[in-house]
């Protein structure tokens, strides 16, 4: 974790004379946008995925009249179709599984009072005058219209904006993918339900910005941001 402390006060010293006090906080978004840059490829290999399973439908929906009353035969012969055309079910997952790890060093790079046995500088650093290593609840004890007040104030409504952009280009994904609307038939156990829940995800992200330090949520917000314009141009 050191390292990437060392890495993200680099960034920080080097974006110092464009964003003064928020340097660091400036430095988060950059490394959020390089991270997001490195596993592009694999988002563009999921929209190609998602565009080979779409096309697949015609043959999904003759599996289902053929295998209609044996779900289990269905399921596996969907999976087949799948293995045949050399598709995966699972494959747009992966971007987003890969940002973990950045996500959790962000959180406990900014929740630790120390680092490497020294007093963590980074918790010094702020967004305007929240500073990284606070949380809303922090910020609620000033008030709501406190400088730190406001600063979460505008990451909520960044957040609900580019929720309710993504919750649209999921509707339309999902309208444009029969095979994953509820009641339509599943390829996989328990695809139905995660079919219904996916176009809210983006608004759980509301959550997170609140619990977790000010840090992580911008990384949070950065990436989701990134995420709905970059599904935005894939899925056109």
């Amino acid at each position: 974790m050191s390292v990437f402390a060392t890495l993200v006060e680099h960034l920080a010293d080097l974006l110092q004379p464009l964003f003064g006090a928020s340097a660091a906080a400036a430095a988060i978004v950059l490394f959020t946008a390089l991270v997001r840059l490195l596993v592009h490829p694999l988002s563009r290999a999921a929209a190609r995925g998602q565009k080979a399973r779409t096309a697949l439908q015609p043959k999904i929906a003759e599996l289902r009249r053929k295998h209609g009353k044996d779900p289990e035969r269905l399921q596996r012969a969907v999976l087949e179709l799948h293995a045949q055309e050399k598709v995966s079910p699972l494959a747009g997952c992966l971007p987003g599984m890969l940002q973990v790890p950045a996500f959790f060093l962000l959180y406990h790079l900014f929740s630790s009072d120390t680092i490497g046995g020294e007093a963590n500088a980074l918790l010094g650093h702020r967004l305007f005058a929240a500073p990284l290593g606070g949380r809303w609840a922090d910020a609620l004890q000033g008030g709501v219209l406190s400088g730190t007040g406001l600063v979460y104030a505008g990451l909520f409504v960044v957040v609900a904006c580019v929720a309710a952009f993504s919750y649209r280009i999921s509707t339309r994904m999902m309208a444009a993918n029969p095979a994953a609307r509820a009641g339509d038939g599943e390829q996989l156990p328990g695809l139905g339900a995660v079919a219904k829940v996916m176009p809210f995800m983006s608004f759980f992200t509301l959550v997170t910005v609140a619990v977790v330090p000010l840090a992580a949520a911008l990384y949070v917000v950065t990436s989701t941001t990134w995420a709905a314009v970059e599904r935005a141009v894939l899925y056109r």
